[in-house]
């Protein structure tokens, strides 16, 4: 079983940007803290970052032939991106949300997500871990929908 890990943009600066609302973790950090946890799940990743939506879209009509879902980290896309929620239920991939901060706490603006809808489990609010929890989820409905077919 093999899982995209996408993570959309300014994540590159994680462990530098307001580390009091995101952590001090960094991007690096999280890739493999996850491939540490999928190599206990007996899953392979495959993970890809870019600031611009275009490379985003792209990247998931590449990566359909390869893996089984999707994690996902839109960032600042999660509140204004139709295309990348078009993109997401394209693959017809399940497609796990994940986000370091908890976003209905914020600002107003972000009480919203297009990916949520087509998603079939957000996780957020947990920092680093919410990337976890959200593999372990996405693990989870995978083998649950491997068995019943």
């Amino acid at each position: 079983m093999k899982i995209a890990v996408i993570h959309g943009p300014n994540l590159r600066l994680l462990g530098h940007r307001e580390p009091d609302i995101y952590g001090t973790s960094t991007l690096e950090d999280i890739n493999a803290d996850l491939q540490t946890e999928a190599v206990g799940l007996g899953v392979e990743l495959e993970t890809f970052q870019s600031n611009h939506e275009g490379e985003l879209l792209d990247y998931l009509e590449e990566v359909i032939p390869r893996v089984q879902g999707i994690l996902i980290n839109p960032a600042g896309l999660t509140h204004t991106s139709v295309s990348l929620r078009d993109g997401l239920a394209g693959t017809g991939l399940p497609v796990v949300e994940v986000h370091l901060s908890n976003p209905p706490a914020r600002e107003p603006f972000r009480h919203r997500s297009f990916v949520a809808p087509v998603a079939v489990g957000t996780v957020a609010g947990f920092a680093k871990n919410s990337y976890l929890f959200g593999l372990r989820g996405l693990v989870a409905h995978l083998q649950r929908t491997t068995e019943e077919n």
